[in-house]
């Protein structure tokens, strides 16, 4: 199955002449724009945090992992405790369970200072607001697989209290 990765550029002594097809292309950007890190969470099990200023409506970064289809990602959401999986379209879903990504670990919250867009088959994370640094990163889960059977824990004052 195909990925969604990053892979790293290793320096050699004699780069090869690019094919005429790959001339003006770059390597991806990275999954993070900003410094993040991870760490426990008072939300939920662990958590990703700022590890430096996110200014409004800047690009967080993407969540990157295993293209499948979403027939696939529901057999594999079965059972677990936690997942990552977010569906991009009716028919194909990321799942970052393998990621090294530090945005696989965005917990929800009634209160969310990001939020998760679809763009191109691409999951992308923004800030809604000026995010300071040490701040756990959140989102607005919206419709999930839990269909209100799971206890919300953000702690927020508009806590809707089930995801």
């Amino acid at each position: 199955m195909p990925r969604i990765s990053t892979l790293p550029i290793e320096s050699a002594p004699a780069a090869p002449q690019p094919e005429p097809a790959a001339v003006g292309k770059r390597p991806p950007l990275p999954a993070e724009r900003f410094a993040l890190r991870v760490g426990e969470s008072d939300i939920d099990g662990m958590g990703v945090f700022a590890a430096e200023p996110i200014p409004q409506r800047r690009k967080i970064g993407e969540l990157r992992g295993e293209a499948i289809s979403v027939r696939e990602a529901r057999r594999r959401a079965k059972g677990r405790e936690r997942i990552h999986i977010v569906e991009v379209s009716e028919t194909r879903a990321v799942d970052a369970t393998l990621s090294t990504d530090a945005l696989r670990y965005i917990n929800h919250s009634c209160a969310a200072n990001a939020v998760l867009r679809i763009s191109q088959g691409r999951v992308e994370f923004y800030a809604l607001r000026d995010i300071a640094t040490g701040e756990e990163l959140s989102c607005d889960y919206g419709e999930s697989h839990h269909e209100g059977r799971l206890r919300c824990r953000c702690g927020a004052p508009n806590c809707a209290g089930r995801l």
